[in-house]
């Protein structure tokens, strides 16, 4: 008789128990395996589901578990491409991305969390097919109606989904062929034909409120919140107390933000000793507000980030919360949690303390204010921000000396641009820029990295489990694309692209160079996405060991759980008993990473959409561009003159007949053997700009200029997506 296992009910005592019979176990079989567990039936099942949505376990048809590895199953995310194609890629971040060959995925649709089967290896890539979905992830679906007779079908405007859906009759009379529709998903594919339920019709997507409303739809989200956390969110009031806090009130702490920003969940300042520097980052004390368990927290984590889009945003919090209590809004007292760091005059970290403290900002200043205060020393504001200059020149100091020692370490410093939406006075878009990076959002990004990498350092040494934030390092294979394209465009590199040093070394190479916009997109898309993991490994792009997010739990639940953790410790000591398990935090941390993913798509359309809005006036007119990426459909192009990227379909190139040189980043005629190649500048007229089905397509006038030639015009480099990666 098998020896029993100890009766303590965790994750791990559960995973021994599957591991030591080395086959498939049914609820029957644990309970008698287990006396103790007998009467917990409930507990054992809400465990078994947890672990089978981690991917620890997988559930069987004949309600058994096993351990996807030991039955050549693998657990994880469905990601499909427009070819009806998809790929797998795995809860564990163990190994290389499944391909899933369009009859193997069955009645699973994009998004998805599934279990496949690996069947073999092709060409080096693992290949198998889909066995089961274990959770479906779409709730809501958009496209276009469609009529058959008196059916309607939605067919989805996101080309990734390729099943239909039988639109509920109810509202048959009110609608109409072709239009751009929301709807609730009724039906999944395995349980009948798929079905779905309008829950709004657009006419058409003809201003910005229209595009985010729709997006809004599409992606599930919603400003409104729960009546029992808005009623709890309403019931908080200012309870300042300095008892048990450090009283930082004194001191010139300052928050920094863009023109727009409602809630300031940072506010910093620098002291300068004799020996160095003191870093204050002080972060709103959320913890004390969002009680874990209550209403508020669950929703808060089941939202998991706030979404930003262009003048309003769908908060993780109520704005009770997030705008007013929790908000460091000048000359008002608030409770913070503060890091204080101390370095020495080369930036070199001497000491790290975390304390609970009172602060009162002594001003709200923006992005723009203390760039030209600092950088371009306008006499105007440099008088306006008198009291406040030497503060302001000692963080600029700081922050130079911090970015130097993270470039020392390897860091690779993206320069992506982001849209900067010029609006008219009745809101419509005037101009669709590429927003300049300042060195005044440097400043408050530098301070930011260094206090999450403090804190995720800090509980790492007092051995207590946390939510880390981890970049790891990308596989060889990934960076054969970008290795290839800075071969064809003749830039200088080592031959061997293993580790950080080769990579930064190429990003300042190509810096205010015509490829930069280039060069930093295609790396970026060889690098492995940044993710929550309960497991440290470490941020390959910010060169560090330790790494989580602490600075923003108005708008990120990771920070909010990172305060809880650091405020137990700075309250019990180390040796008091974590307050999440491993096991939980792991759970949460894939919740957090897709729900990160979902904003970042939604954020992504809708400023694609606003593009096209914005080009749609402008059919017919000619812009010069530069070809940003080549397809075997075509090629797109980056226009200069505004920041707006379309296709110019092959099919329109009536010259010749084009090949696709995907070795070479290139297509080449056949006849003529004029080749269109990454890197070209080229004239082209804007043909159509469709918003409903997110489509800006260009015709090619002609090669404006030639490669080699004269270069491009300067692009504005842009400010960093969020704060500290």
């Amino acid at each position: 008789m098998a020896k029993k296992p100890p009766a303590e009910l965790t994750d791990k005592s559960l995973l021994r128990i599957f591991q030591r019979e080395k086959r498939p176990l049914s609820m029957n079989d644990l309970k008698n395996m287990v006396d103790a567990w007998k009467g917990r039936k409930k507990d054992v099942k809400k465990l078994l589901r947890n672990m089978v949505r981690v991917g620890a376990l997988v559930r069987l048809k004949d309600d058994r578990y096993g351990i996807p590895d030991e039955m050549n199953l693998l657990v994880g995310t469905l990601w499909c491409t427009r070819s009806g194609n998809g790929f797998v890629v795995p809860d564990s971040e163990e190994g290389s991305d499944v391909f899933v060959p369009a009859r193997f995925i069955k009645d699973a649709i994009h998004g998805d969390k599934v279990v496949v089967r690996i069947e073999h290896m092709r060409r080096r890539r693992r290949e198998g097919r889909i066995v089961k979905v274990t959770e479906r992830k779409t709730r809501n679906i958009t496209g276009f109606l469609r009529q058959h007779k008196s059916l309607f079908f939605l067919v989805p405007d996101d080309e990734r989904i390729a099943t239909h859906f039988i639109v509920d009759p109810g509202k048959a009379r009110e609608l109409r062929d072709g239009e751009l529709v929301a709807a609730r998903v009724t039906r999944f594919p395995e349980a009948g034909d798929p079905e779905c339920r309008i829950l709004k019709v657009f006419k058409a997507l003809d201003d910005i409120k229209k595009i985010t409303q729709f997006v809004t739809y599409k992606q599930g989200l919603s400003a409104r919140f729960p009546k029992n956390a808005e009623s709890e969110a309403q019931g908080t009031g200012f309870d300042i107390s300095i008892k048990g806090r450090v009283d930082l009130r004194a001191t010139e702490h300052v928050t920094i933000d863009g023109e727009l920003a409602r809630d300031f969940d940072d506010a910093v300042c620098v002291e300068k000793t004799r020996n160095g520097y003191d870093l204050y980052v002080s972060i709103a004390d959320v913890s004390h507000y969002v009680r874990p368990g209550s209403a508020l927290d669950r929703e808060a984590e089941n939202r998991g980030t706030s979404v930003y889009f262009p003048g309003t945003v769908v908060p993780m919090l109520p704005k009770k919360l997030s705008n007013v209590v929790c908000s460091l809004n000048p000359k008002e007292e608030r409770m913070t949690l503060t890091a204080r760091l101390k370095y020495d005059s080369k930036g070199r970290p001497l000491q790290a303390s975390f304390d609970p403290s009172v602060i009162k900002s002594a001003a709200r200043l923006t992005y723009r204010q203390v760039e030209d205060a600092l950088v371009k020393k306008d006499p105007k504001i440099r008088l306006a921000l008198a009291p406040l200059l030497p503060q302001l020149e000692r963080m600029g100091e700081l922050a130079r000396i911090l970015k130097a020692r993270r470039e020392e370490r390897g860091n690779l410093d993206f320069d992506l641009p982001e849209p900067d939406l010029v609006l008219d006075m009745e809101g419509g878009i005037k101009e669709i820029l590429r927003s300049e990076r300042l060195f005044s959002q440097g400043i408050i990004e530098e301070f930011m990295i260094a206090a999450n990498e403090a804190v995720a350092r800090f509980i790492t040494e007092q051995k207590k489990p946390l939510i880390y934030r981890v970049h790891e390092q990308p596989e060889r294979e990934k960076l054969a694309d970008f290795e290839r394209l800075i071969r064809t465009l003749g830039i200088e590199y080592k031959t061997d692209l293993k580790g950080r040093l080769p990579l930064q070394s190429i990003l300042q190479n190509v810096r205010q160079s015509e490829h930069e916009f280039l060069i930093n997109r295609i790396l970026l898309k060889s690098m492995k996405q940044a993710r929550y993991s309960a497991i440290n490994k470490g941020h390959f792009g910010l060169a560090l060991d330790f790494y989580s997010h602490f600075t923003s739990p108005i708008r990120r639940y990771p920070d909010l759980i990172c305060h809880r953790i650091l405020k137990q410790i700075i309250g019990e000591g180390a040796g008091g008993k974590p307050l999440y398990s491993e096991e939980e935090l792991e759970r949460m941390a894939g919740h957090l990473s897709e729900r990160e993913r979902a904003a970042m798509e939604a954020e992504r359309e809708t400023e694609d959409r606003i593009r096209v809005l914005f080009m749609k006036e402008r059919v017919g007119q000619a812009y010069d561009g530069v070809i940003s990426h080549i397809t075997s459909f075509g090629f797109f192009v980056e226009l200069f003159e505004v920041f707006v990227e379309g296709l110019v379909l092959l099919s329109s190139l009536y010259d010749d007949y084009y090949i696709f040189e995907e070795e070479r980043f290139r297509l080449i005629g056949r006849r003529t053997r004029k080749v269109f190649g990454i890197g070209d500048h080229v004239r082209v007229k804007v043909e159509m700009a469709d918003v409903e089905k997110n489509l800006l397509h260009f015709t090619l006038m002609k090669a404006a200029r030639e490669k080699a030639g004269e270069a491009a015009p300067r692009r504005d480099r842009r400010k960093g997506r969020g704060r500290g990666a």
